[in-house]
């Protein structure tokens, strides 16, 4: 039995690479959604949706449930 060390490393990088993209989308969305300007509102809520719409189709990925 043998690792395909490529894959596994290319699974590390995405893995790393999307967590860090939805905590920074995250932060950034708490961050906007606090202050006066009734815009920085409205794109909190986005922010919080494209969040939300990443972890979805991340258990999408990985449940094989779904066809």
């Amino acid at each position: 039995m043998t690792i395909d060390w490529l894959a596994f490393v290319t699974v590390v990088l995405a893995s790393l690479v999307s967590a860090c993209g939805v905590v920074i989308l995250f932060s950034l969305a708490l961050r906007l959604g606090d202050g006066e300007a009734p815009w920085r509102r409205l794109v909190s809520i986005a922010l919080y949706v494209v969040c939300g719409m990443i972890v979805l189709f991340g258990i999408y990925i990985i449940v094989p449930i779904f066809p």
